[in-house]
């Protein structure tokens, strides 16, 4: 079986920040990643349950809603990827970093966290959401394009 890019970086170097994990023609993936792999507690299950609600809700209002792709967790529960499309690295960092500043300051009901909208809607922490993106946002406060390369 072949080898997939993302299990070809070093991820004992990987340190917490933004990176271009990929680019497919006009698409691009990028890396979130929030805790150091393999080296410090991964995040709950609740808290990046409600991340990715609040922050996928939130990216999707922009005025460029529609060049956003996807954004969801990784399975090791180190941070997300979030895949644009023709949007540059630099609108796409701050877009990052807006939606983190939205969750931290966050309060109310969680959207699409009924049961009716969600397939595990008990399964939240907003609490540790917010806990989450304050600590991050303290990461990528100065995160420019030229951050964006995997560490070698």
């Amino acid at each position: 079986m072949k080898t997939i890019p993302s299990f070809e970086i070093d991820h004992n170097k990987l340190e917490k920040g933004i990176y271009i994990s990929r680019i497919d023609d006009d698409i691009t993936t990028y890396d979130i990643r929030m805790r150091l792999p393999n080296r410090e507690p991964v995040m709950t299950n609740a808290a990046m349950h409600t991340i990715e609600h609040i922050f996928a809700t939130y990216v999707r209002g922009t005025e460029f809603g529609d060049n956003i792709i996807y954004f969801g967790p990784m399975g090791c529960r180190t941070g997300f990827y979030f895949l644009t499309r023709s949007l540059t690295d630099g609108y796409s960092i701050n877009l990052i970093k807006d939606a983190f500043r939205y969750i931290a300051d966050f309060w109310g009901q969680i959207p699409g966290a009924t049961m009716k909208q969600c397939g595990n809607c008990n399964d939240h922490n907003l609490a540790q959401a917010k806990e989450e993106a304050r600590a991050f946002l303290e990461i990528i406060e100065d995160w420019t394009k030229e951050d964006l390369k995997y560490p070698e």
